[in-house]
């Protein structure tokens, strides 16, 4: 079964007709005539989704939605409503409904946005089972460090955790961005809701509008149905905006706009829907230079850099180095099942000579690797990377002139890439580390230069 369904309506026809159309998909219904009926069966058992009519003699179903929001807030619950009735739809959406449907029902429609709303039971179930499994079992912070550096950036994120305050942070690629946002989501009231990221890096201009605000039937090309977007789905929760210096300045009007209005807009649509999510974004670009370049509004600049914080790079904290190490050792020992004990003096020490341009990332790659190509019980130093000796030997840099003419960047980092993802046999997650970039972000280029796999020869 795909889940369980609860149908409340007072016409005996549109009941059957809907328990016909959901049983045949797969969803497993019950039915009631009204809201008492339906109040007593939900008293008995749970179901995953309530799909109520509007209008109902006797009690409506926006008294059904107040009872059951009482009762649970996390219940995901449908309207259906008559085309006049669309401005109560909306209202009982601000009350806490997942969406409405409008009569009479288009079967396409409703299938579509009932595995919508099972998505979003998914993810907040998800959510709850990874918040308890890191309270009970993982009781080492995702975060790990004792430099100075970092003892602030825990400082900060306790302190502000529990606001709504948006935040910033700066940081390089691997420095674990991500992970600070999530610690600020799981310290604040908003925990039990959910964190939805995205890479505004990693999407193209033309579709970031849609994947933030969502989109209607029909509004575009390729639009076949209604779909919600990041900051909707994400309502009551936090949505993280990671690089977002690479959007652009139409789009971050449309941004500020939603932040300052709290409220979002399907593209295509014509009713505001309510706002409330948390924003997080983060950069390792200069915002403050790039407004000076005009190419980020100084206005949304402000609306986001409320609180910043500063995540310094592997290179700046070394200290951190073997507390890192040791404690991807043991993640990846237990995953795997290959019992590693420690690292070697010699092999930590080319990784305390290594300047890491992929940070912490990087870093727990070279472990994972280590801990599975290790021979004995301890990882030694054939068992890294040739650059990590090789480079670190060079201080972790590798020698290079500027030719007197210049250099044609944009070819230069093509050559880069495609010699990366020749040594990690064109497995983006191998060649990514390489490079010092996330999974996403080389995702990003590979596509920007039309970068491909080449077919083998014979075939």
């Amino acid at each position: 079964m795909n889940g369980s369904i609860l149908i409340v309506d007072d016409e005996k026809g549109q009941r059957e007709i809907l328990t016909m159309i959901l049983q045949g998909a797969g969803y497993d219904t019950a039915e009631a005539a009204g809201v008492r009926e339906a109040l007593a069966l939900l008293a008995k058992r749970e179901f995953d989704l309530i799909l109520t009519d509007l209008k109902m003699q006797g009690q409506s179903g926006l008294e059904l939605l107040e009872q059951v929001m009482l009762d649970d807030p996390q219940q995901c619950v449908i309207l259906m409503t008559a085309h006049g009735s669309i401005d109560s739809a909306v209202g009982a959406m601000k009350r806490g409904a997942f969406d409405y449907l409008e009569k009479p029902l288009e079967r396409e429609n409703l299938l579509l946005t009932l595995k919508r709303a099972f998505e979003r039971i998914a993810l907040v179930r998800e959510n709850r089972v990874l918040q308890k499994r890191v309270a009970e079992i993982q009781r080492i912070p995702s975060i790990i460090g004792e430099h100075s550096s970092m003892k602030e950036v825990f400082r900060i994120v306790a302190k502000i955790a529990p606001t709504s305050s948006t935040v910033l942070i700066y940081g390089e690629s691997g420095t674990g961005k991500e992970l600070v946002a999530r610690a600020i989501h799981d310290g604040s009231p908003r925990k039990a809701q959910p964190f939805m990221a995205i890479n505004c890096a990693a999407i193209p201009e033309t579709l970031i509008e849609s994947e933030l605000f969502g989109h209607e039937k029909g509004s575009f090309t390729g639009a076949n149905a209604r779909e919600i977007g990041i900051l909707e789905a994400a309502n009551g929760g936090t949505v993280f905006l990671d690089e977002i210096g690479e959007m652009n300045v139409a789009m971050q009007a449309k941004l500020l706009r939603a932040i300052q209005e709290k409220e979002v807009r399907r593209v295509g649509g014509k009713v505001n829907l309510p706002l409330d999510v948390r924003i997080i974004s983060a950069t390792n670009r200069d915002l403050e230079q790039e407004i000076k370049k005009g190419a980020f509004r100084e206005d949304l600049y402000y609306r986001l850099n409320v609180i910043r914080i500063d995540l310094p790079p592997l290179r700046e904290r070394g200290s951190d180095i073997a507390i890192l190490a040791d404690f991807f050792i043991k993640k990846y020992s237990a995953a795997s099942g290959i019992a590693i004990a420690g690292i070697a003096k010699p092999a930590l020490k080319l990784l305390l000579n290594y300047t890491w341009p992929g940070n912490v990332r990087q870093l727990e790659s070279v472990i994972e690797r280590a801990v599975l190509m290790a021979e004995g019980s301890i990882i030694q130093p054939e068992d890294l990377p040739a650059e990590i000796g090789s480079l670190a030997a060079q201080g972790g840099v590798v020698p290079f002139e500027l030719p007197p003419e210049g250099i044609n960047f944009e070819e230069m980092e093509k050559a880069l890439i495609i010699k990366a993802m020749e040594r990690a046999d064109w497995v983006i997650g191998k060649a990514a580390p390489i490079l010092g970039l996330s999974y996403k972000t080389l995702q990003y280029r590979l596509e920007k230069h039309g970068i491909e796999k080449p077919e083998r020869k014979g075939r």
